[in-house]
């Protein structure tokens, strides 16, 4: 008897009224979300303007989730084109499938048309969006929790994920090792370490993304060999560990080369808000040039009103006192002749 273990929800739907929420596309939406804003606020400390990322994602986000939807049509293809199955189900992502690894390649393609658009590098746009990223995964694969799907073995172990019986899938009660939660808390201290590690070395021109990108695929590789879906095997091992290696590589490979060739991080990264900058610059010295030729005839014009005050009292006081005197005068009369001599 199992004492501990992690209950699966009942149902992956909640119905307001006649419209349904779906938990897994509910976890996506909150993902992107994460994502968009994180990547914003790296974006400008880099030096970027405001709303660039979420602009890029526009083109990013969906190009990510067809690919995504691709890759697991592509390599599960007899989910949806063999017989007594309907091809239509592989347009219903919200019952679940995305593959990483198709959500990443077209992402890419996305943003890379977006950051075209904008006229930035698109490594130095990955180096800001990959905490992002993987934040992201962590908050969607637990999607999976809510289809119960996607689990590892059976296991009795106390975090084990129990799942209720499905006959229409083939689905069997039981406790799972539960592979979305390894990925979730994966995924969290792949987001981690991105951030740290870039903040230490200040990793540019596309190494931070190559650094998530390497570091996720360490742990797609362990838990991928835990799971018990239908999966396609090559030379013993699932074609999702055979990717797993292949990603690694790369990244590995691409962040030694990109250390070589250009070491550090951009000094510029949007030139549209450098120019920005000096534009606001610019603006400044000549408000504040007018500012100070506008104190000084302000300046002038009161020492000009305080000397014509000054005059006119001068006059006013002139004048009384020749008034004075003609008074003065008037009151002693004419003067006496001198007597003659005798």
């Amino acid at each position: 008897m199992d004492l501990a273990y992690i209950p699966s929800p009942s149902s992956g739907v909640i119905y307001l009224g006649p419209i349904p929420l779906r938990g897994y596309a509910f976890c996506i939406i909150i993902g992107v979300f994460v994502a968009v804003w994180l990547g914003g606020r790296r974006w400008v400390a880099r030096g970027g303007q405001v709303g660039t990322v979420a602009d890029i994602a526009v083109w990013a986000v969906p190009f990510g989730l067809v690919g995504g939807r691709l890759y697991h049509v592509i390599t599960d293809y007899e989910l949806y084109f063999t017989d007594g199955r309907d091809w239509v189900d592989a347009f219903k992502i919200w019952e679940g499938g995305l593959g990483i690894w198709g959500a990443i390649a077209m992402g890419a393609l996305g943003a890379w048309i977006g950051c075209r658009r904008r006229g930035i590098p698109l490594p130095a746009y990955a180096d800001a969006v990959a905490p992002g990223i993987a934040f992201a995964q962590a908050i969607g694969r637990w999607g999976n929790w809510f289809n119960q799907e996607l689990y590892g073995k059976p296991t009795d172990v106390p975090w084990a994920l129990k799942i209720d019986a499905d006959p229409g899938i083939g689905r069997v009660a039981g406790t799972y090792h539960p592979t979305f939660l390894y990925e979730s808390l994966w995924c969290v201290g792949v987001a981690l370490l991105v951030i740290w590690a870039d903040r230490k070395f200040r990793l540019g021109h596309g190494r931070a993304f190559a650094l998530y990108v390497a570091t996720y695929t360490v742990g797609r590789f362990w838990w991928e060999a835990l799971r018990v879906d239908t999966a396609h095997h090559v030379l013993g091992m699932r074609l999702n560990q055979w990717t797993a290696i292949a990603v690694f590589l790369a990244a590995v490979l691409y962040f030694v080369i990109s250390a070589k060739k250009a070491p550090g991080r951009e000094e510029v990264v949007e030139p549209a808000a450098v120019a920005e900058a000096e534009e606001g610059e610019d603006g400044v010295e000549p408000a504040r040039a007018e500012s100070g030729e506008a104190e000084a005839e302000a300046k002038g014009e009161a020492e000009a009103k305080a000397g014509t005050k000054a005059k006119s009292e001068a006059e006013a006081k002139s004048e009384a006192e020749a008034d004075g005197e003609a008074e003065t005068k008037a009151e002693a009369g004419p003067a006496e002749p001198a007597e003659q001599s005798q």
